[in-house]
């Protein structure tokens, strides 16, 4: 190997372990390890041997290893920017339909539903984990208000439809998992959004 040769292999080295899909490969690892021994027994370093990265990179991208499996707040973003995209015209409900639509076409893909499935089994596993995801339900149901506050959606309005559009996340996401289900996430959203309003017209 001449000497140039070697320089950009070193060079091109380290750039691979870390620059390319990094928060993914790290959630991949991260997965199959806490299936294979549990989430207590899984350490950051083994992670990012898994990986084929880096601690540093591993901490470029998420504060310790309970956050690799919440997104580090992508789903934040895309909520947000589907209730800001949504029709001026839209109602609330609407508005937060609009969202989840976006996260079914960035997020919630048909090849990642096998994915999903496998990473709810390990936080159901964990209380640790379920209590973040509980969390993480809070500071998107603030996402959901926050956003429709600034389409001048009055405050309380903002929040009951925000709480409304969490919990047919919730029921969506549950049917759009199965491993029988063969339906996209926007339309089970949309279909559990009519379900929840029907319910509530009931009450």
């Amino acid at each position: 190997m001449s000497d140039g040769t070697k320089s950009r292999a070193r060079t091109m080295g380290p750039m691979a372990r870390w620059q390319p899909h990094a928060p993914e490969r790290l959630l991949v690892a991260a997965l199959e390890l806490f299936e294979e021994r549990g989430y207590e027994n899984t350490t950051v370093i083994e992670i990012t041997e898994r990986a084929g990265l880096t601690k540093s990179t591993f901490f470029r991208h998420f504060r310790d290893k309970r956050e690799v499996l919440f997104g580090g707040g992508a789903m934040s973003g895309l909520l947000a920017t589907g209730i800001d995209t949504a029709p001026a015209g839209a109602a609330p409900l609407e508005a937060v339909a609009h969202a989840l639509e976006v996260i079914g076409r960035e997020a919630f893909t048909s090849d990642r539903r096998e994915f999903s499935a496998r990473r709810s089994a390990v936080i159901a596993a964990n209380p640790e984990l379920r209590e973040r995801e509980a969390l993480k339900k809070l500071g998107l149901i603030a996402t959901m208000t926050g956003a429709l506050e600034r389409r001048g959606v009055p405050d309380l309005t903002a929040r009951v439809a925000a709480e409304l559009g969490a919990l047919a996340w919730e029921i969506a996401f549950e049917r759009w998992r199965g491993t029988a289900s063969r339906d996209d996430f926007a339309e089970l959203a949309r279909q559990a959004l009519t379900q929840v309003r029907a319910a509530c017209a009931l009450c």
